[in-house]
């Protein structure tokens, strides 16, 4: 691959402490990135590394988030995202049981639905209907200009999901891609309302709270968000901190974020958002994961 750079070791990006689904290069392995990829974040092991504010990274920057943040009409957006908040209960239920007390992945989603108003029946059904038997995939694809997608999905019928993935990379320029899970990380992600939080305070309260990187967003009604960036195992302390520093918490949760992210042109990122809105439709499908990083 031309103007290719050689990563013998992505260690330099290894935290201090990791989840354990999370599998490292050998520093014998080498992988190849084109030539605009830039490594980011430097996720640092040092308590006393610099910080700063970052609204350029994957989904997180702000003309890739605006582009997949665009919506249909109001009711058809409203169900699909009580679609994939169903199938975030049922994950969290198949992992930590039904009570919320014990299980923090389920408290944080059920805060999130009832924070977009989702029928309390709604959820009491994805709840009930979550003890029975599926399977959990994820899906390793790149897409259109070399980037990189994770696709996680919650089936009942494994043969036609596979089916029907495959189909729908076939069509919008995607195809299944062995070892694109390394080019990601596990993190934990605090979100709170970023309306009145200057750039000098986030810095200060990620620091505060313990959080390894804070990042300015957008949600969904192109209201500013700030995320703060955590260890998986650190999401519930760092949480806890920020809200004794007096801050709402909008969302909590975990994300696969990218080691290396990719610019892609116009033309691809059109080409790519077709391709993710198309996966996103997918009735099985809970969320698509990238590493683009689009120009602003």
């Amino acid at each position: 691959m031309a103007g290719a750079a050689v990563l013998r070791s992505l260690r330099i990006l290894r935290p201090r402490t990791l989840a354990t689904s999370v599998r490292f290069l050998d520093p014998g392995e080498c992988v190849l990135f084109p030539a605009s990829c830039v490594l980011y974040p430097p996720w640092r092991s040092s308590p006393a590394r610099s910080m700063q504010v970052c609204s350029a990274l994957c989904a997180g920057h702000n003309k890739w988030s605006k582009v997949k943040n665009i919506k249909g009409p109001k009711d058809v957006a409203r169900c699909k995202m009580f679609r994939k908040f169903a199938l975030l209960i049922k994950v969290a239920v198949k992992e930590g049981g039904t009570n919320p007390g014990m299980n923090v992945n389920l408290a944080n989603v059920l805060e999130q639905c009832r924070s977009k108003n989702m029928p309390k029946t709604s959820i009491e059904s994805a709840i009930k209907t979550a003890t029975k038997p599926g399977s959990q995939l994820t899906y390793e694809v790149r897409g259109p200009g070399g980037c990189m997608l994770l696709i996680e999905v919650l089936t009942y019928n494994r043969t036609g999901t596979n089916h029907e993935i495959k189909r729908l990379l076939s069509k919008n320029r995607g195809m299944i891609s062995d070892g694109v899970r390394h080019n990601f990380i596990r993190k934990g992600v605090v979100v709170v309302p970023g309306q009145n939080v200057s750039t000098d305070r986030a810095l200060e309260l990620a620091i505060e709270a313990g959080a390894e990187d804070v990042q300015e967003s957008e949600d969904e009604e192109e209201q500013p968000i700030l995320k703060f960036i955590c260890d998986v195992v650190e999401t519930s302390k760092v949480r806890a901190s920020l809200g004794k520093l007096g801050l709402e918490i909008a969302s909590v949760g975990l994300e696969f974020v990218p080691r290396v992210s990719l610019s892609l042109s116009e033309d691809q990122l059109e080409a790519t958002l077709m391709l993710v809105e198309a996966l996103s439709d997918c009735p099985d499908v809970i969320q698509v994961w990238d590493n683009i990083q689009a120009d602003s």
